[in-house]
């Protein structure tokens, strides 16, 4: 049975890599770190979920990909909130870069990846910021590989057209 000291290392690990899925996921800062606390939460009332837990990163990012995906069909169903929840893009996933063209292209970049499904959001995220093969993918958000594999196919598809004019413009 996981100690303190484990939940606090796993904190350690893993929390900047989780904040930032689910950043990525919610668009929304404060819910990506309400989301973070409730994982662990979850975690410290029921450590009996890390037993025979082979790959630690993979199970965290699973079981935030599915407090978020809980968060986002409450807030379906009650449709409140619904407008901002989907628009709301003033948190960034990413830094803020201090060259103007560097600041461009980020900015860009950021659009396009509030374009995506979040479907695609997410394994596209998993596989370029987490590095995850298809199969690690399909296990966090519960898909088939295929599946896995073709909303990252779409989601860099999509990405590269979104962002292919200001490829043309620096080119």
């Amino acid at each position: 049975m996981p100690t303190r000291v484990n939940l606090e290392r796993l904190y350690d690990d893993h929390a900047a890599a989780l904040f930032g899925f689910l950043l990525n996921l919610t668009r929304n800062e404060a819910d990506a770190r309400d989301l973070l606390q409730e994982e662990f939460v979850k975690l410290a009332h029921r450590p009996d979920l890390l037993d025979n837990v082979a790959d630690a990163r993979a199970f965290l990012l699973r079981l935030a990909h599915n407090l978020a995906i809980d968060l986002i069909r409450r807030r379906a169903t009650r449709r409140k909130n619904y407008d901002q929840f989907e628009a709301d893009s003033s948190a960034s996933a990413f830094a803020p870069a201090t060259e103007p063209d560097t600041e461009a292209f980020r900015q860009a970049f950021e659009k396009a990846m509030d374009d995506l499904p979040p479907e695609q959001r997410a394994a596209v995220h998993l596989k370029l910021w987490e590095g995850l093969t298809f199969d690690r993918i399909a296990d966090v958000l519960e898909i088939p590989a295929n599946t896995a594999a073709s909303r990252y196919r779409y989601g860099i598809d999509k990405l590269r057209d979104l962002l292919r004019p200001l490829y043309e413009e620096i080119k």
